[in-house]
């Protein structure tokens, strides 16, 4: 898992050094929010809306080589898009960028479920802590760097990514001795449950909403009531690290009272919160950005694993769709965000931001409670597998 979860963090690392460069982007190129915001939805639409092809080419056909293929890529075009020397060509790298971690998540999240036993919600929640943290360490990197040595610094982004994709590619045979545990699962078990799975996307959608909404957003808020562009970056990792810590608490507690009791509580204090960062703001406002980090960045691994219960016979599919096309949608919805914003005020689309969770939790509301199911293994994974 420490393998698994260290690879997530390289990935997520290179997606979150975009939202802390989108005030210095903004300015470099004057661009308009729903430019800046168009920035997200290429990495959204890239890391997140193909999730489900590269997860079915899991299911069918086991792709253990896109974790370390997958690393490389994120942190490699998210360093050239840094201080590429035109918007379209920016965009374009992005989606590179994007490419490499849609290719990293499904595999790495079906491995996550082979070893982590009965306790699926805690070993789902000490993968998703790599992806939460390596996407709070992006910011804080990539602020400092375009501080101190400007865009061209963050070329060095790409380092940490490099060396973490030739560790895994140098312990793919140990990655898969860990199978043989999910060997007596290796036929179909479970139902699947499509219905169910359509519900489940449709309220991770609008959590999405609103987290690429705050993500997108937060820094040029900031910079809007008078703070600087680090100050933005620095509350946006005050952010992702709590989003961390409430990884962390979440996993065991659904273990204990369900994933979707657990979904249910976190989702009904998102909107009451967002509206107490735009009423008040200061220190309670940043406290109000913690809380909701951790309610919607805390659920991640249990909407993952609720997803491969409700999809057992496929769940790099359900991977794939949990964490990519889901929320690929928030990065969609980050476009028309930005639309409000540039048309009405950047206000106006943080209520919008604070509408979204209300769906979301009517959603949740009507999922129905998820067993443990076992994962299974792949024909061309079991190849690995010792007799």
């Amino acid at each position: 898992m420490a393998v698994l979860s260290t690879g997530h963090a390289a990935t997520d690392f290179a997606g979150g050094v975009l939202p802390a460069l989108l005030p210095f982007l903004h300015d470099k190129f004057d661009l308009s929010y729903t430019l800046t915001a168009a920035l997200i939805l290429a990495s959204s639409i890239s890391s997140s809306v193909i999730q489900p092809l590269f997860g079915l080419w899991s299911d069918r056909r086991g792709a253990v080589w896109l974790l370390p293929t997958g690393v490389a890529l994120a942190g490699i075009g998210m360093a050239l898009a840094a201080d590429a020397p035109s918007y379209w060509l920016i965009v374009a790298l992005v989606v590179v960028s994007g490419i490499g971690t849609a290719a990293y998540h499904p595999e790495g999240s079906k491995f996550a479920a082979y070893v982590s036993g009965a306790r699926r919600a805690s070993g789902m929640a000490l993968f998703s802590i790599g992806g939460n943290l390596g996407y709070a360490l992006g910011p804080v990197v990539a602020t400092a760097l375009a501080v101190w040595l400007g865009l061209r610094g963050e070329l060095l982004v790409a380092l940490p990514c490099l060396v973490v994709a030739v560790a895994l590619a140098a312990l793919l045979p140990y990655l898969c001795g860990f199978a043989p545990a999910a060997r007596a699962t290796h036929r179909d078990v479970g139902v699947n449950r499509p219905r169910a799975m359509g519900v489940l996307v449709a309220m991770v959608g609008f959590r999405s909403l609103a987290w690429f909404g705050l993500i997108t957003f937060v820094p040029l808020w900031d910079v809007a009531q008078g703070h600087s562009k680090s100050y933005g970056g620095r509350e946006l990792a005050v952010m992702l690290f709590a989003g961390g810590i409430g990884t962390l608490a979440l996993g065991p507690l659904a273990d204990r009272f369900g994933n979707r009791a657990v979904l249910i509580a976190t989702q009904a204090f998102v909107g009451p919160l967002v509206l107490l960062y735009i009423w008040v703001g200061g220190i309670p406002g940043t406290i109000a950005l913690t809380a909701i980090a951790a309610c919607v960045v805390g659920t991640f691994g249990v909407t993952m694993v609720m997803s491969q219960e409700y999809l057992p016979r496929s769940i790099g599919m359900a991977s794939g769709l949990t964490i990519g096309l889901s929320i690929g949608l928030g990065g969609i919805a980050a476009v028309v965000l930005g639309a409000i914003a540039d048309g009405i005020s950047l206000r106006t689309a943080f209520y919008v931001v604070a509408a979204a969770p209300v769906a979301g939790l009517l959603l949740a509301s009507g999922l129905p409670r998820t067993e443990v199911g076992s994962p299974r293994v792949s024909d061309e994974e079991a190849r690995w597998l010792p007799v």
